[in-house]
């Protein structure tokens, strides 16, 4: 059976006692039963929980995407003030922090550089290194495991939707990106992991007999997190990335489609592991809102052998292709970024964008990018904590 970092909270007691914690969570940091890990810690070290922190989304995982923050609030089951890490700053202050003297972390990555809960940890890794704080991550599953995919971030891409030089698909659990960013990249916080027990890297979310719960509001089934890695690109589009659905990210499509010129483009590349199923939606909200969009669903038909990120690039340069009239690329701001366009930031290689715009086949643009992935699967190994 694994119990996740906030079901082995024994091996803490020592070097929290006497000290004042605070905590960064939000609605999907539960354990097995549901229980909040905000009452966890409360039943386990009383008053000594301080303070509550939320990443993007809210404390309740209630807002919607880009820029639409929220405010400091008092938790109404504790009483404890809770700091808005996606409000009017995205780093921890030094008022905050008084608060503290220790940080733990609990909450729910889903395997994807341009997920913003990586950076909130970041942020506060580099707020404790800097006010003499302590970290400890709390570890939870990587809910589409250790597999690894896509172009590594370049320095001029560098956003809150991507700080760091890794690939789309990162394929580490949070705990153990927090022990390779802090060394690799020079952070130096005070910082310690709680491992899960009993867990593969290689379990998806579904292998790991736990409930899900959404971290975010267009997360709601770890089968959104499997395609997430190459569906978040769209956000960097006029094209609906299925924000307004019932299946957010699994639905992709805009009016101006059409299925046959699209799936004629795509035979040319091997998207193993999925089936593109033609259909026609329409998103109450977002994009194209009450318009009825012809797209497809993407059917997850072999996790193992999914690519994510190959799938949607080559939708994507479909698309780009077919419809070069229609097409066009989302406008800043995005994510409190004003001037560089968004799908640079996304996609993480201003020259990746250009070469799709080019035609360049998929298979070649990943074959470019290889010798930058192999030596990133190289530095993050002895940052490993699980067997595979």
């Amino acid at each position: 059976m694994i119990s996740i970092g906030l079901e082995n909270l024994a091996g803490l007691d020592d070097s929290l006692k006497g000290k004042r914690i605070g905590l960064l969570c939000n609605q999907a940091s539960t354990d097995r039963n549901l229980r909040h890990s905000r009452d966890v810690i409360l039943d386990r070290y009383g008053e000594q929980l301080r303070c509550l922190f939320s990443p993007q989304h809210g404390f309740f995982s209630e807002k919607q995407d880009n820029m639409i923050e929220s405010d400091h609030a008092k938790d109404p089951v504790s009483g404890l003030p809770v700091f808005s890490l996606y409000g009017e700053t995205r780093k921890p202050t030094a008022d905050m922090f008084e608060h503290l003297d220790v940080l733990l972390i609990d909450i729910v990555d889903v395997g994807t550089r341009v997920y913003t809960f990586l950076y909130t940890m970041a942020y506060c890794m580099e707020a404790a290194a800097e006010y003499g704080k302590q970290i400890v991550v709390l570890d939870r599953p990587n809910p589409v495991g250790c597999a690894v995919e896509g172009n590594i971030l370049q320095d001029d891409c560098s956003s809150f939707v991507g700080l760091y030089p890794i690939p789309m698909r990162h394929g580490m659990t949070l705990g153990e990106l927090a022990l390779y960013i802090n060394k690799e990249l020079g952070i130096g916080a005070d910082l310690q992991v709680i491992p899960m027990q009993g867990y593969k890297s290689s379990m998806l979310f579904r292998d790991t007999g736990f409930p899900w719960v959404a971290p975010s509001p267009n997360m709601p089934t770890p089968e959104t997190a499997l395609v997430y890695p190459g569906q978040v690109i769209w956000e960097g589009t006029n094209c609906s990335e299925g924000r307004g659905t019932t299946l957010p990210f699994e639905f992709v499509g805009a009016p101006f489609w059409e299925h046959e010129p699209i799936m004629e483009r795509l035979a040319a590349t091997d998207l193993p592991g999925c089936y593109l199923r033609p259909l026609v939606f329409q998103p109450t909200s977002g994009k194209w809102a009450e318009q009825p969009c012809v797209g497809f669903q993407i059917h997850v038909t072999d996790a193992v052998t999914f690519l994510p990120y190959r799938t949607s690039l080559a939708l994507l340069q479909a698309v780009m292709l077919c419809y070069k009239e229609e097409f066009a690329y989302k406008e800043p701001p995005y994510e409190y970024e004003f001037e560089r366009l968004p799908m640079d930031l996304i996609l993480g290689d201003k020259g990746l964008r250009k070469d799709l715009e080019r035609g360049d086949a998929i298979r070649n643009l990943e074959k470019k990018w290889q010798p930058a992935l192999d030596n990133y699967l190289e530095q993050r190994e002895k940052y490993l904590l699980y067997d595979v």
